[in-house]
């Protein structure tokens, strides 16, 4: 006479259920930042040509706006010549006087190239009112002397872009994921650092930081 050995399947309805919903939160987890040292990735192409990223979650984490304390960025990092895709170097001391949002990306970081389009918008609002946006790369100019100009192109970047690796340790004080963005009043005083981009939550959080940076009483005339 056969016995039947009663054996439980290995992918019960619940078990199948939960590893769904881990892999669902790690997706959720990941999209918001990379971190710096992340391996190198190809060049993307622009908004709307197909990638392998995986989609994005719109219900991610929001951004981390870090507490920011009454800061204005010193000599060592505003003073530096760092090398621009095209035209003079670029020097973040020469903003002075207007309200600049500077922002730490690299070509293969999906969340900035996410964010990318909406800094372009942004800039497109704001520089009538005399804001300027500077975007660094945190990569090293030798790996991605192709890669960077070929993004800008992509994405019709239309504010000044260069390599900010010499700045960005100074920068991101031991944090080193990205994208990070700086919005900097005319004074000189850090309004805000964000950390990571959220599509539904960081462009009005960005927005709203500029308004309060033009409207800083302590900003130069």
């Amino acid at each position: 006479m056969n016995k039947t050995n009663n054996v439980n399947p290995l992918w019960t309805p619940t078990r199948v259920a939960f590893t769904v919903l881990v892999l669902s939160l790690f997706a959720a987890l990941g999209i918001s930042s990379c971190s710096s040292g992340d391996e190198r990735r190809a060049n993307p192409p622009a908004p709307g040509v197909a990638t392998e990223s995986k989609p994005v979650n719109p219900s991610a984490p929001p951004v981390r706006v870090a507490p920011q304390p009454v800061i204005t960025l010193p000599a060592s990092v505003t003073d530096v010549e760092l090398r621009a895709v095209s035209g003079a170097p670029i020097k973040l001391s020469n903003y002075a006087g207007k309200v600049l949002v500077v922002n730490l990306w690299a070509t293969w970081c999906g969340p900035c190239r996410l964010e990318t389009p909406e800094l372009v918008k942004l800039h497109q609002e704001f520089r009538s009112q005399g804001v300027e946006v500077v975007g660094l790369s945190t990569e090293t100019y030798e790996e991605s002397a192709q890669s960077v100009p070929e993004f800008v192109h992509n994405y019709n970047v239309d504010y000044r872009v260069g390599w900010g690796r010499e700045i960005a340790g100074a920068l991101m004080q031991g944090r080193d994921a990205i994208p990070q963005s700086f919005i900097i009043s005319r004074s000189g005083r850090v309004v805000k650092r964000f950390v990571g981009f959220n599509p539904i939550s960081t462009p009005p959080q960005i927005r709203e930081a500029i308004q309060e940076a033009l409207n800083d009483k302590g900003a130069a005339d």
